[in-house]
């Protein structure tokens, strides 16, 4: 188990704690001069306040998207999900973009996610 000091609080930025899991994620912009970019990655990590991914795609800061990332876990063990994300490109690094997430809801998947 890790131990916090009172110092570590002070590095410490982020509000929510980051979980790493890597899972597919599928995006696309949402404002009108942006809507020429989607994409695909993997995300790095995710807590429920942003979400860090690698995709190959540059996207700019304030740049407004909607992702939708395959869930793990099933609805009553048979019902495949999806986790759908609108947010806000915050930060950017080469092949990796991070996003602070306004609003999110599950949803059903259709079955050809199950595989």
């Amino acid at each position: 188990m890790k131990t916090t000091t009172p110092s570590s609080f002070l590095f410490e930025r982020r509000s929510a704690r980051r979980f790493p899991i890597e899972l597919d994620l599928d995006y696309r912009a949402t404002g009108k001069r942006d809507s020429r970019f989607a994409g695909s990655g993997k995300t790095i990590n995710i807590s429920s306040s942003g979400i860090q991914f690698r995709t190959e795609q540059d996207l700019e800061p304030n740049t407004n998207i909607e992702a939708s990332i395959s869930w793990p876990v099933r609805l009553h063990e048979q019902v495949p999900l999806k986790l759908r994300v609108r947010g806000r490109v915050v930060r950017t690094e080469p092949g990796c973009v991070v996003v602070a997430i306004q609003q999110y809801d599950f949803r059903t998947a259709g079955m050809r996610a199950a595989s």
